[in-house]
């Protein structure tokens, strides 16, 4: 008997393996016991760390990363409790906060696994965030050792390439840097994110293939790979893989398979050993794990 997973077509496991102590460096917990911000239709429901557990026996990683979704706001409370449900010994956070959080609400992120903040700027629909707030926190959370995660539009990136520049930590770009596809390297966002990656710390999340693929699950996401293995020749010891569950930008009619996407990163980097080094060392760095 075959298995539902919430939020993921197909029943199938990965063909590849996942190897000891890989990480899901991106994922999403929803869950009404907690606050909800903003439109209602954002909400995801069956999409707790109880549902996400079976995504994660589906493709074998063991350490995962938990992002503040949209709907919860400010309120990192929805993921804080995932920390702690998913074990915190092997589970990080990226909360969403604003200039005014107190410094001892960070240190009380930091005592519950939160490692980073993301702004999720990419439609300014609902954003708890704005461009103005990223240079102020990020001179903040630098002091603790975190990072800024960065949910943009390419245009975006290449509009605020000098405000990026200024940013004391370090950087991380979700979904492999939102860049249109199938011609990623001519945007001029391309050179901007290549250029502060020449500083040595800023990192891509191979992730979220679906979201600009124009080739879709049915011609295997295949125009994702030149910059996906872009990203990967450039600085292999600073990318990250993220499944991107529960896939909060698709219909229940249209989720990806999980499966399809954990095997995608095979083609995207052949080498049994540098996907390793992505699925385990790459985020142990980044998040912390001991």
């Amino acid at each position: 008997m075959s298995i539902a997973y919430p939020h993921s077509s197909g029943t199938r496991k990965p063909a590849s393996t996942a190897p000891a102590g890989a990480c899901d460096a991106h994922m999403h917990v929803y869950d009404r016991r907690f606050a909800l911000y903003g439109s209602p239709d954002a909400m995801v429901d069956n999409a707790t760390a109880a549902d996400y557990r079976l995504l994660q026996q589906r493709i074998g990683t063991q350490r995962t990363v938990v992002v503040q979704p949209r709907i919860h706001g400010t309120d990192n409370s929805v993921t804080l409790d995932a920390i702690h449900a998913l074990g915190p010994a092997h589970t990080r956070g990226v909360a969403v906060v604003r200039p005014d959080v107190a410094d001892a609400e960070l240190e009380r992120l930091h005592a519950g696994g939160i490692r980073g903040i993301r702004f999720t700027l990419y439609t300014a629909a609902n954003a708890a965030t704005g461009f103005e707030m990223v240079e102020p926190l990020a001179q903040r959370v630098h002091a603790m050792g975190w990072h800024v995660q960065l949910h943009w539009s390419a245009d975006q990136i290449a509009a605020h390439a000098d405000l990026l520049a200024r940013l004391p930590c370090t950087i991380v770009f979700d979904h492999l840097a939102r860049l249109p596809l199938p011609d990623a390297q001519v945007h001029p966002a391309f050179g901007v994110v290549s250029r502060l990656r020449d500083n040595g710390r800023t990192w891509i999340k191979l992730s979220g293939a679906y979201l600009d693929s124009k080739t879709g699950a049915a011609g295997g996401y295949a125009d994702t790979s030149a910059i996906a293995q872009a990203w990967v020749r450039q600085a292999p010891e600073r990318v990250v893989w993220g499944s991107d569950w529960p896939h909060p930008t698709e219909s229940v009619a249209n989720k990806p398979d999980d499966a399809v996407l954990f095997d995608l990163l095979g083609q995207w980097i052949p080498d049994e050993a540098q996907r390793r080094r992505v699925l385990v060392d790459n985020p142990a760095l980044l998040y912390d794990f001991s």
